[in-house]
């Protein structure tokens, strides 16, 4: 197998996909901490601290880390999520050594210079507007925040302005004293890397992170409900769900097929039926979110004023079809779907590197590739059965934004599905 882990000493666990024929590695830091971890009076710090890792460091101004990845040719990136915080680099492969000591010096030794914490403060603020302005963007932060209110997995991961414009320098330091952790930290590459030599690199770079994590996340409670925001736009925006399932759930490879099928791609049943035949959206598709104790299924659907009346009920009316009549051709197309989707990403140093290190902070193990096929050509026709009937007997959350003069409530959503 061409993955190997070693944990250090600290806990770091270090993970290698060897490949054969590229000529690049991707390497990169993951952090079991996001937004989910947050407090209410601090949301958005796990954002501003992926943002202030790139404006200098003990070692190296912001220009320095910008010119040292580049002179090779190199990419540095990163990302916040709900749960995890990823920093990364993607270079030739003989620039594995650089790139790495790059990234472990932005995670671990990040200066919090004032006068840069001033001027990305803004820019952050700045982003959150955009977001905001964005109405098929913002939806989605709006339904999550619904689904799970007044608790950290319902708030947004790029925080609230406020929250940000008041945050003192010594909180971001002292979030990362309390998180950013050894056993909380998988370090991954994928590429033409050398397993061993990675290792002794870790160990130089990051044998100084600290052994104790802080608290995990509290527990998610899906409560599920209505949002409606009027706003004078051209489309109403609208997102319906439901609780789905957390990543280690038996029929996670179900809820993925389902999701698939439903509204997954252009064959997909709302495809078809909203977009093709009725021609009511530009815009339509179902998504499966997981979490480590919970999930979310969604269906997400662009239209215009006028055409929200008939959209929804129709949604509605979809959703219960394709729980008595789903066949079997439908459930091996989504699923060559989803195998192709897998392998394809294969392919890419950057796409097996996040999966090994999300495996590792999610399942604990990277999971074999043959694994991962057999399981999704294992999904049939009751399981899909089994796990879209459990998703829509739950209770529905909606959000809708823009002129919803025409957007039925949530009451009559329920009624329509009731009938089910």
């Amino acid at each position: 197998m061409s993955i190997r882990v070693t944990t250090l000493a600290n806990g770091l666990r270090v993970v290698s996909d060897y490949m054969e024929t590229v000529e690049t590695v991707s390497v990169g830091t993951w952090v079991g901490v996001g937004a989910r971890h947050e407090r209410p009076e601090i949301n958005g710090v796990s954002h501003f601290i992926e943002h202030m890792a790139f404006k200098g460091t003990r070692r190296r101004c912001a220009r320095d880390i910008a010119e040292e990845i580049e002179a090779v040719g190199g990419h540095l990136n990163a990302y916040t999520s709900r749960e995890h915080t990823a920093y990364y680099a993607k270079v030739l492969k003989e620039d594995l050594a650089l790139a790495l000591d790059i990234v472990a010096d932005i995670v671990q030794n990040p200066t919090m210079d004032p006068e840069e914490l001033a001027r990305e403060r803004a820019v952050i603020i700045q982003e959150i507007h955009q977001a905001n302005d964005t109405p098929d963007d913002i939806i989605y932060d709006r339904f999550q925040e619904t689904a799970f209110p007044d608790q950290a997995l319902g708030r947004p991961v790029l925080g609230l302005a406020d929250a940000i414009r008041d945050m003192p320098r010594e909180t971001l330091f002292d979030y990362m004293r309390r998180h950013y952790a050894a056993p909380r930290m998988v370090l991954a590459a994928a590429g033409r890397v050398d397993h061993d030599r990675l290792v002794a690199l870790a160990e130089q770079a990051f044998g100084s992170l600290p052994r104790d994590a802080g608290p995990a996340g509290e527990p998610a409670r899906y409560v599920g409900g209505e949002y409606r925001e009027e706003r004078d736009l051209e489309q109403v925006q609208i997102i319906l769900g439901f609780p789905g399932l957390r990543y280690e759930d038996e029929d996670f490879y179900a809820a993925s097929v389902f999701g698939t099928l439903f509204g997954g791609g252009m064959s997909s049943r709302l495809f078809q039926e909203i977009r093709e035949k009725r021609g009511l959206v530009y815009a339509i598709h179902a998504y499966v979110s997981c979490y480590t104790d919970a999930g979310l299924f969604g269906i997400y659907a662009g239209t215009g004023e006028d055409e929200a009346a008939e959209l929804v009920p129709l949604i509605c009316d979809e959703l219960l079809k394709v729980l008595d009549d789903v066949t079997e051709d439908e459930v091996a197309r989504a699923r060559a779907q989803l195998k192709a989707s897998v392998l394809m990403g294969l392919e890419s140093t950057s796409g097996r590197c996040e999966q090994v290190a999300r495996q590792l902070l999610v399942f604990g193990r990277p999971i074999p590739i043959a694994e991962v096929v057999s399981r999704v050509e294992a999904v049939d026709l009751a399981a899909v059965r089994r796990v879209s009937r459990a998703m829509a007997s739950g209770k529905p959350t909606m959000a809708s934004l823009g002129p919803l003069a025409q957007v039925p409530s949530l009451e009559s959503v329920q009624a329509r599905l009731s009938r089910g």
